[in-house]
């Protein structure tokens, strides 16, 4: 079982670690089951529960437009459980840039289920205090009208 822990725990890292180096999520998506539940809590522009591989890589693009230059880094992986249900918990340190120019940073957990090498659930936890700032910086920087006096830059 340790192996097992092990080759799920490198897997992840690498799969993270293939995202922030070249920003594409389809990597994750293709891991996600065609039924994927995916949660990101939280009453914000982020803010999800979906069901489908569709839903999540649209959720992908939507984050990945709202927080340009999104970086997830994994801390700390756990995995415990068997191939045919295995839990995987990450700490993630999160970093982005702002439509403003600032710097946004933060840190969440992600909760997976995996059956037999397919996520089946997804659930993300992210300070939403912090997240609910940035996104008020971004709109309110988006809606600001340019020297032509057009919304955003």
């Amino acid at each position: 079982m340790a192996v097992y822990h092990a080759i799920v725990r490198a897997k992840v890292r690498r799969l993270w670690t293939r995202i922030a180096e070249t920003g594409d999520f389809r990597p994750a998506v293709a891991q996600a089951a065609p039924d994927v539940r995916f949660r990101f809590v939280g009453d914000s522009a982020l803010g999800a529960d979906l069901t489908g591989r569709e839903e999540f890589a649209r959720w992908f693009a939507r984050a990945a437009e709202i927080l340009p230059g999104l970086h997830l880094e994994p801390t700390e992986i756990l995995v415990k459980g068997w191939p045919w249900n295995t839990t995987v918990v990450v700490r993630l340190a999160i970093s982005a840039t702002l439509a403003d120019g600032s710097a946004y940073t933060n840190e969440g957990v992600q909760w997976v289920r995996i059956r037999w090498g397919r996520m089946v659930d997804d659930y993300v936890l992210e300070d939403t205090a912090r997240l609910r700032d940035a996104l008020a910086r971004t709109a309110a920087t988006l809606a600001e009208p340019d020297a032509a006096g057009r919304a955003g830059s």
